[in-house]
C-alpha cells in the first residue's frame, strides 16, 4: 500500500547536538553571502571588457626575476601575446601550409569571379560609380584577413547595405546633381559606421546589435529583397528616369510611367536571358552540389559573354544602356573627402550609427552560421573591431560600407576554402581587374549588372524561416511583418524602426511582468521546483517559497513583483481561514515564513530595495518573517549599503531554498525563531 503520510510528516526528529550544529553551518554559510566582496565598478568592468576583446589570453602576470634575460623574454612573450589578440593572422599563421594555399587560392579565384559583377552592380544600386564597388572589395577584406577570426566569412559590398545608404543619403544630398558631395557623405558616413563598430567590439557592446532580432532581420531582409527586386528593373527595362524613393508603391507607380514610353525592348531581352541562365545554374547547384562552381562562375561568364555581343551587335547604338567608363587603377587615397565640419556630419553620424548595426547583424549571423559548421568558436566583440577598423581604413581609401556577404560566404565554404587567405586572393584578384580590365568593361550592359543582382535576392527571402518564427513566437512574428511591411510600404529606415519598437516593446512587456513561481519540495530531498511545472512537488506547510525569474528587480517591475507576492499571501490566508480540517488547527496552517529565491536575480535597483522593504514591512505586520536565498554579490552588497540587511543579520540569509525551509521547519511552530 502507497504511504500516504506527507513528506513534512515523515521528517527524523533530530537532537539538540545535532541541530546546534546545522544551526552554526547555516549561521556560517550565511556570513559568506554577507561577507561577500564588493563587486567590480564600472570603470573596472570597461577596462576588463577591452582586455578581453583585444588581448588573445588576457593579461599574464609573470613572477619577479632579478634576471634580466628573463624579464625580456617575458615582456616579448606578453607584447606577442596582445599582437596575437589584436591580429590572430599571427597566431594561426604560423601553422599555415602549402595545402591550404592550395585551396584558399582557388576559393579566393572562385570569389572573385563572382564579387566582381556583384560590386559593380551594388555600387549602382549605392548611387556610386562602378569602380567605388570594386575599391571596397581591396582594402576592407586585406584589413579583416589580419584582423578578423572567421576562415570562411567573405568580404565587400553587399545589396542590403547598398539600399540602405543609397535611400537615407540621398534624401540629404541628390546625387544626379551633387554627385561628388554624395561620394563625400558616403565615405563620412562609412567612417562613422566603422567608429561605431569598433566601439561596439572594443565595450562588449554587442548586444546593441541584438535588438535587431532574428525575426526582425528575416523581415526586414526580404523586404529590402523585394524593394532591390523592384529598383533593378530599371536597369532590366533600359530606363533613364527613375524614382529616388523606395517604397514599393512609388517604384511600381514609377516603372508604370516609364514602360508606356521610355523602356527599350532589347536591354529587356538581353537581362531576362541571363537572368534565366543565372536562375538555372543556382538550380543545378541545388541538385547536384559538386557543381558549386558553376553559379559562382556564372555572374562573370554572362558580364564577359554580354558584353561581347553588345560589343560585336554594336548593341549601345541601338539603345542597350552600357557601363561606359570605369576609372582604371587601384584605390585612391580619401581621407580629405571625409566631411566632419559640413551641416550634415550630424545626419552622417546617425546613418553610419544605423548602417553599421546593419551591416553588423548580417556580418556576425553570416560567420557564426559558418563558425557552427566548422565547429569552432567565433568571438562577435573581436568580429565588430575587426569589422570597424576595416571600414575606417575603407572610408580613408575610396571604399564605402562593406560586411559580410551570406551568398558569397557561402561560394567560398564550398570552394573549400581554409582560411581568410581567400580574401587576400580575391583582393589582389580584384586589383588586376582594376588595372589590366576596365577598359575591357566598358561595353557591359546594366541590364546584367541587373540580372546579377536579382539572380542573388531568392536568398535574401526566407519564408520557411518566417513561417517557423510563426509557429514558435507570434511577438517575434510581428516583429517579422513589421519590419517586412515597413520597408516595402514607406522606407529602409522606418522598416528598421518598426522592427526595433516592437523588439524593445517585447523586452518591456518581459521586463514588467516577470514570472514568479510558487516553489515546492521532491519528497525525501532537497529539490525545490515550481509546482506548476512539477505536479509531484509538495508545498511546505507554513512555509510559502517563491522564486522571482528576473534578471533584473528594477523600477519596472518591482511593484508588480511586490503586489503578486502579496495577493498569493492574502489569498493563502482566505483559504485557510475558509477551510477547516480535523487534523490541524488553524496556527500550524497558517503562513509564518516567506522565502525569496534570489538565485536568478542578478542585480537591483534602489526601486527593487524600496519595494522589498515595503514587502518586508507589510508582512512583518501579519507576523511574517522574510528570508533571502541565494542573493547574487552585487544584489546582497546594494542591500547592505542600504540596511535591508546588516552583516549580524545571518538569520535572514540563506546559502540554499533548502536550509531557509529547513530552519522553517525545526521550529514547531513553523516560524523563524532560529532566523
Amino acid at each position: 500500500m502507497a504511504d500516504n503520510t506527507s513528506f513534512n510528516e515523515r521528517i527524523i526528529p533530530m537532537d539538540d547536538h545535532q541541530l546546534d550544529v546545522d544551526v552554526q553551518s547555516r549561521a556560517e554559510r550565511a556570513r559568506w553571502i554577507l561577507d561577500s566582496p564588493e563587486p567590480p565598478g564600472l570603470i573596472h568592468e570597461l577596462v576588463s571588457s577591452i582586455k578581453e576583446t583585444v588581448f588573445h589570453c588576457g593579461m599574464k602576470t609573470y613572477p619577479p626575476s632579478n634576471n634580466a634575460k628573463m624579464k625580456t623574454k617575458s615582456n616579448s612573450k606578453h607584447i606577442f601575446s596582445v599582437l596575437q589578440g589584436i591580429f590572430p593572422i599571427l597566431r594561426w599563421g604560423r601553422k599555415y601550409t602549402a595545402s591550404k594555399f592550395k585551396s584558399d587560392f582557388f576559393a579566393g579565384l572562385t570569389l572573385a569571379s563572382l564579387s566582381i559583377p556583384q560590386s559593380i552592380g551594388y555600387a549602382n544600386l549605392a548611387k556610386l560609380d562602378p569602380q567605388y564597388g570594386l575599391y571596397t572589395n581591396v582594402v576592407p577584406p586585406l584589413i579583416y584577413a589580419a584582423m578578423g577570426s572567421s576562415r570562411e566569412i567573405a568580404i565587400g559590398p553587399v545589396a542590403v547595405v547598398s539600399l540602405l545608404l543609397s535611400a537615407m543619403i540621398q534624401k540629404i544630398i541628390d546625387p544626379s546633381i551633387d554627385p561628388i558631395g554624395y561620394r563625400n557623405l558616403v565615405f563620412t558616413v562609412t567612417f562613422f559606421a566603422g567608429v561605431f563598430q569598433a566601439a561596439f567590439g572594443l565595450f562588449r557592446l554587442g548586444f546593441l546589435v541584438n535588438f535587431l532580432s532574428h525575426a526582425a532581420i528575416v523581415g526586414f531582409m526580404g523586404g529590402a529583397a523585394i524593394v532591390i527586386g523592384l529598383q533593378q528593373l530599371k536597369g532590366l527595362l533600359g530606363l533613364s528616369n527613375f524614382t529616388n524613393k523606395t517604397d514599393v508603391v512609388s517604384v511600381v507607380g514609377a516603372i508604370w510611367k516609364s514602360v508606356h514610353h521610355s523602356w527599350n525592348p532589347y536591354n529587356f531581352v538581353l537581362g531576362c536571358s541571363f537572368l534565366i541562365f543565372l536562375l538555372s545554374t543556382r538550380f543545378l547547384c541545388k541538385k547536384k552540389k559538386k557543381l558549386f562552381w558553376l553559379p559562382a562562375i556564372a555572374p562573370l561568364v554572362s558580364v564577359i559573354l554580354s558584353t561581347l555581343i553588345v560589343y560585336i551587335t554594336r548593341g549601345d547604338k541601338h539603345g542597350i544602356k552600357i557601363v561606359k567608363h570605369i576609372k582604371r587603377g587601384i584605390n585612391s587615397i580619401s581621407i580629405q573627402q571625409l566631411s566632419f565640419n559640413g551641416s550634415n556630419v550630424g545626419d552622417a553620424a546617425k546613418i553610419g550609427l544605423i548602417a553599421a548595426v546593419v551591416a553588423l547583424a548580417e556580418a556576425v549571423a553570416v560567420g557564426r552560421s559558418f563558425a557552427s559548421v566548422k565547429g569552432y568558436h567565433l568571438d562577435g566583440n573581436k568580429e565588430m573591431v575587426a569589422m570597424g577598423f576595416m571600414n575606417i581604413a575603407g572610408s580613408c581609401t575610396s571604399c564605402y560600407l562593406a560586411t559580410g556577404s551570406f551568398s558569397r560566404t557561402a561560394v567560398n565554404f564550398s570552394a573549400g576554402c581554409e582560411t581568410v587567405v581567400s580574401n587576400i586572393v580575391m583582393a589582389l584578384t580584384v586589383i588586376v581587374a582594376l588595372e589590366c580590365l576596365t577598359r575591357l568593361l566598358y561595353f557591359t550592359p546594366i541590364a546584367i549588372l541587373a540580372s546579377v543582382i536579382l539572380s542573388a535576392l531568392p536568398g535574401l527571402i526566407d519564408v520557411h524561416e518566417a513561417y517557423n518564427i510563426w509557429k514558435i513566437d507570434k511577438f517575434d512574428f510581428l516583429a517579422c511583418i513589421g519590419a517586412f511591411f515597413g520597408v516595402i510600404f514607406c522606407s529602409v529606415e522606418i522598416g528598421l524602426l518598426a522592427a526595433l519598437i516592437i523588439s524593445i516593446l517585447k523586452i518591456i512587456l518581459t521586463a514588467i511582468r516577470p514570472g514568479i513561481e510558487v516553489l515546492g519540495r521532491l519528497p525525501q530531498s532537497d529539490i525545490f521546483g515550481s509546482m506548476n511545472q512539477y505536479k509531484m512537488f509538495l508545498p511546505t506547510p507554513g512555509v510559502l517559497v517563491i522564486r522571482i525569474d528576473t534578471a533584473l528587480l528594477c523600477f519596472a517591475n518591482a511593484n508588480f513583483v511586490k503586489e503578486r507576492i502579496m495577493k498569493w499571501i492574502l489569498d493563502e490566508e482566505e483559504e485557510e481561514e475558509a477551510e477547516e480540517e480535523a487534523s490541524r488547527t488553524k496556527e500550524e496552517k497558517k503562513i509564518r515564513a516567506l522565502i525569496l529565491d534570489m538565485s536568478n536575480l542578478l542585480n537591483i535597483d534602489t526601486s527593487g530595495i524600496i519595494a522589498l522593504e515595503e514587502l518586508k514591512k507589510k508582512l512583518s505586520s501579519f507576523g511574517i518573517k522574510v528570508a533571502l536565498a541565494n542573493p547574487s554579490w552585487q544584489v546582497i552588497n546594494k542591500l547592505k549599503l542600504a540596511k535591508f540587511v546588516d552583516k549580524t543579520e545571518e538569520e535572514s540569509v540563506f546559502l540554499t531554498v533548502g536550509e531557509a525551509v529547513n530552519a522553517c521547519l525545526e521550529s514547531k511552530t513553523a516560524t523563524l525563531n532560529t532566523c
